[in-house]
C-alpha cells in the first residue's frame, strides 16, 4: 500500500484489477487509467510500450485524453519510436475532440517540424477524424 503526499492510501494493486476488469469490456477510461498506470509504474513495473497499448485502445473510442497521452509518448519516444509527425497528429486530434493542452502542444512539436511534415501530420489527422466519426 503506498500513501499519496494527501495521506490518502493507494492500494494500486486493487485498482489494476477493477481498471482491468472495465477496460476488457471496453471502458474507454478505465483503458486510459491502465495506460497511466504502466506509463508511471503504479501497480505493474512501468512499461511504456504497454501503456502505448491502453491509451491507443481509448484513443480509438474518442477519449481525448488518451489521444493527448498518445501525442506525448510520440513526442517523448516513450513506448513507440520518436515521430513527430505522428504526435502532431494525436495532438491535432485531441484538440479537435477537446483536449485543452492538444493545440498548445500540437503548436510546440509543430516548431520542431518542416512545412511538409506538418501537412502531412494534418493529412493523417483529417483521416482518422473521418474514419472515426464521433
Amino acid at each position: 500500500m503506498y500513501f499519496n503526499g494527501d495521506g490518502v492510501a493507494q492500494n494500486y494493486a486493487e485498482a489494476m484489477r477493477w481498471y482491468r476488469l472495465a477496460a476488457d469490456q471496453g471502458l474507454a477510461w478505465a483503458q486510459y487509467n491502465l495506460g497511466l498506470m504502466h506509463e508511471n509504474g503504479r501497480g505493474v513495473v512501468q512499461d511504456y510500450a504497454e501503456g502505448v497499448r491502453w491509451y491507443r485502445l481509448a484513443a480509438e473510442q474518442g477519449l481525448a485524453d488518451a489521444q493527448a497521452k498518445l501525442g506525448v509518448m510520440y513526442f517523448n519516444g516513450d513506448g513507440v519510436l520518436q515521430d513527430y509527425v505522428l504526435a502532431h497528429m494525436w495532438f491535432n486530434i485531441a484538440s479537435a475532440n477537446g483536449n485543452p493542452n492538444g493545440g498548445p502542444n500540437r503548436d510546440i512539436v509543430a516548431r520542431s517540424m518542416t512545412a511538409d511534415q506538418i501537412a502531412e501530420a494534418q493529412r493523417l489527422a483529417r483521416e482518422w477524424m473521418a474514419a472515426h466519426p464521433n
